[in-house]
């Protein structure tokens, strides 16, 4: 796991810089997934701080998964539960409830699985 600790930050610091600038270019929808000015500054600043992560370090780069993910499965978990308002901060629908399962899951097992 420790091989992939760099690569999928930068993938995903560079997903969520894309996906947060196209975010302001549609109306409200991109692609599947619903987005809103919140939603799309949180994937901005997310997807920036991934990017500093991957040109930092390994350990930069394990802290941002294993926060990211933390941050992700709550907020997935919250988006099941409550559905399309996540604490009146940005709305979600299950498209993005999905997504943010599967980022958690994938930045938890890699931070994790990596040891160090």
């Amino acid at each position: 796991m420790n091989l992939l600790v760099k690569p999928l930050t930068g993938i995903l610091g560079l997903a969520l810089t894309v996906a947060g600038i196209a975010g302001f270019f549609t109306s409200g929808m991109l692609f599947v997934f619903q987005v809103d000015a919140t939603h799309n500054v949180v994937h901005l600043v997310s997807g920036l701080v991934g990017l500093f992560a991957y040109a930092s370090s390994q350990l930069a780069s394990r802290w941002y998964l294993m926060l990211l993910g933390i941050v992700y499965a709550v907020i997935a978990v919250i988006g099941f539960s409550m559905g399309g308002d996540v604490a009146n901060l940005f709305m979600i629908n299950m498209a993005d409830n999905w997504l943010h399962a599967g980022i958690a899951a994938t930045c938890l097992v890699v931070s994790f699985g990596s040891g160090k």
